[in-house]
């Protein structure tokens, strides 16, 4: 995104600030009320207090909102009003704003890039020039969290380690340094039980023994109990210390988005179908070696990036990439999850079948995409969740995952 495609509209901003104020997404008692259909005792107005401050932060000012058939609003939000530009330190990157230098590849052996399709702009509906897609969040979603500082946030987890509820099958490469992955994956729609989530993404991890560790995980994610719902979504995540900090999409100041047409956080469409058609989207995580910024690509489309300076470890470089499924049950209790990963079948059916992620690559030093070498694999229960690994001229390294969770091999 060029700088002056943002400023150009600078002489009407006061009156499009001053028209989206009357439509801002601030909910009062009364409409929490209607919504949850129940009233809260005791502490109530104080709470809601907490939750409108709240909202007030992430729910900013727009010039235009569209209804999505899945029921999300999407509102578009004047660029330099989006919530990243709340942090004193990042209100310099509005005026700097230039495009990032992609890495170097070779489009002969990896081929194109799936383009994403979500359903809230399928009919046509995008945001103005000059704006930014924010997926509009309300109180509803702040009463799920139960707590407004865990609200956004990823439950943390010890990396690759068995922990209990958080289950991974992945493939990975150590021992280096790395300034950017790449990978395809197949989109599906596991089945997910309770507070569980399922998901597809690529991890770019700084992890260095003796401090928290510093992630950016981008992919897709089946979370009911986050969305109200059991569709594939787009998700970007970012922590700098073992995910006590950070946020999902734009959920907290942070990620920077430059891009009018792709929404983080909205749904997915269409989605791949077991033994049919597979739909796909392309991750593309970077160093931008200018400006220093780790940068988001989906498809062909720039998304955004987050600054160098919200990181510490990872400010500098990965030390760790990542591909593949994670599965997070809220309420391990000993017996397994029925929650699915990818398409709920195990890697062994192999195309069409099972969650996938191809053409794995990694950025190296001189911005060059290569890729991976000594590819890894890991996984915790191999009898509930599994993993195989392969390569070929078509599809380089690549992995097959996933399973069905709760069987009788798996208890």
């Amino acid at each position: 995104m060029k700088t002056n495609s943002c400023l150009e509209i600078s002489s009407i901003i006061s009156i499009l600030v001053l028209f989206s104020l009357l439509f801002s997404p601030i909910f009062s008692s009364m409409n929490f009320r209607e919504e949850n259909e129940t009233t809260m005792a005791g502490n109530k107005s104080k709470n809601m207090k907490l939750i409108n401050d709240h909202l007030r932060k992430i729910n900013k000012p727009f010039v235009k909102s569209i209804k999505s058939p899945d029921g999300d609003i999407i509102d578009c939000v004047l660029f330099h009003l989006q919530p990243a530009f709340d942090l004193p330190e990042l209100k310099n990157k509005i005026s700097v704003m230039v495009q990032p230098e992609l890495p170097k590849e070779d489009y002969h052996k990896t081929g194109t890039n799936p383009e994403i399709k979500q359903l809230w702009s399928l009919k046509g509906e995008s945001c103005p020039n000059g704006t930014i897609p924010i997926k509009r969040t309300s109180a509803g979603d702040i009463l799920k969290t139960n707590s407004i500082p865990k609200f956004g946030k990823k439950y943390s987890r010890k990396d690759t380690q068995p922990t209990p509820g958080h289950e991974h099958s992945i493939g990975y490469v150590r021992e280096g340094e790395f300034y950017g992955a790449k990978a395809i994956l197949n989109v599906w729609k596991p089945n997910v039980t309770g507070l569980d989530f399922s998901l597809s993404q690529i991890w770019v991890v700084a992890d260095v023994p003796t401090r928290p560790v510093n992630t950016i995980e981008v992919g897709w994610h089946v979370y009911p109990s986050a969305n109200s719902d059991n569709l594939p979504r787009l998700f970007a995540l970012w922590t700098p210390d073992g995910y006590r900090s950070g946020c999902y999409n734009m959920l907290c100041p942070g990620f920077v988005q430059t891009n009018s047409k792709v929404c983080l956080g909205a749904s997915i469409k269409p989605i791949s179908t077991y033994n049919g058609k597979q739909y796909e989207i392309a991750l593309l995580v970077w160093k931008d070696p200018n400006s220093k910024d780790w940068w988001l690509r989906v498809g062909t489309e720039v998304i955004g990036f987050w600054p160098a300076e919200l990181f510490t470890d990872l400010h500098d470089r990965a030390n760790r990439i990542d591909y593949g499924g994670e599965v997070y049950s809220a309420t391990y209790s000993g017996t397994h999850t029925s929650t699915q990963m990818g398409s709920g079948h195990f890697q062994d059916e192999g195309y069409k079948k099972a969650a996938f992620a191809r053409n794995l690559e990694m950025v190296d030093q001189d911005n060059y995409l290569r890729e991976v070498s000594n590819l890894n694999i890991f996984v915790e229960k191999p009898n509930c969740y599994g993993i195989n690994n392969g390569h070929s001229d078509a599809w380089g390294n690549y992995i097959f995952f996933g399973g069905p969770g709760y069987n009788p091999n798996c208890l």
